[in-house]
């Protein structure tokens, strides 16, 4: 686990807890021991922050209640995915300074490994299918174009950069060197199954999940399923009514953010080196219905 934390706002003080990391989005305490004071380690607190990344900066302006949404629905998917693979997930009973948006889960061996599927081609993907008909050494049909649903879904996975670097694509064979064949093996049908089973349930919601990023860590040699689940963060979720290949897509996550960021209403050089302005009152309110307009639609349930 990091020790060092990358540069953004302070965690909140916890008693009874130690801060151990934070990134992005995740600021991660180790609990203490009642008797002796010291850190468990077997044991951290996962709690999401109401931060947004874009284009690799911690943006200033935080959106309301994202930690939460994140959360609650992370526990959701975890339920509809448990035949296929264990959560770390141990308990829901937090501190009240972090209700509802942390959860205590089991310390794992995380793979060094971003596990990807992707069941449509975009983003990433399509810029390195353009490049070489290829994504992560699988080789895709001629012809796709942005938005275009896959014969079936693939693993994508890459490395794992370090914080303000970006992540690179991976072979599959590079991974099997990474973390061993029957890793590797597992690692790529759980990933391809879990995105297959959001999409059987999102679909009926009327949202297509293009895209997806799992965290997987390693315990008494099986994996678990860690971090979160299906998300506006880690997946491309797509109306289904408005799907049409071609072009980018509307979507359920940062979409308004990353559009005015690149807007000359932003005044802001993406190549400068220096980091985004806050956000204006209409763009967090506008990415913060979509996170719930998500968590509401996919789970029935309202926030």
């Amino acid at each position: 686990m990091p020790s060092d934390a990358p540069e953004g706002p302070t965690p909140v003080v916890l008693p009874g807890y130690a801060h151990v990391y934070s990134g992005k989005v995740r600021d991660l305490y180790a609990p203490l021991h009642p008797d002796t004071g010291a850190a468990r380690d077997d044991a951290l607190l996962l709690v999401a922050s109401d931060r947004l990344s874009a284009f690799d900066f911690i943006l200033d302006t935080p959106v309301p209640d994202k930690g939460e949404v994140l959360t609650r629905l992370s526990l959701w998917w975890f339920e509809q995915l448990r035949d296929l693979v264990p959560n770390h997930v141990l308990s829901t009973e937090v501190p009240a300074a972090v209700a509802g948006r942390a959860v205590l889960v089991r310390r794992l061996d995380m793979l060094p490994v971003e596990c990807v599927a992707r069941a449509y081609l975009t983003g990433g993907g399509l810029r390195e299918y353009v490049a070489s008909g290829h994504v992560s050494g699988v080789l895709l049909p001629e012809g796709l174009v942005d938005g275009d649903r896959l014969p079936s879904p693939v693993f994508t996975p890459s490395t794992k950069a370090p914080h303000g670097e970006h992540d690179e694509p991976m072979s599959f064979p590079q991974v099997e060197l990474a973390i061993g064949p029957e890793l590797a093996d597992r690692a790529r049908e759980l990933t391809v199954a879990i995105l297959a089973r959001g999409n059987e349930i999102a679909a009926e919601r009327g949202i297509l999940i293009a895209d997806t990023k799992v965290e997987f860590g390693v315990d008494c040699g099986d994996l678990v399923l860690a971090d979160e689940v299906l998300t506006p963060d880690s997946s491309r979720f797509w109306p289904a009514d408005s799907w049409e290949p071609g072009h980018p897509q509307r979507s359920f996550d940062k979409e308004f953010v990353r559009e005015w960021l690149t807007s000359p209403s932003a005044g802001w050089d993406r190549s400068s080196g220096a980091p985004p302005p806050p956000l204006p009152a209409e763009v967090l309110e506008r990415t913060r219905a979509k996170y719930v307009e998500a968590y509401e639609r996919l789970t029935g349930t309202a926030f």
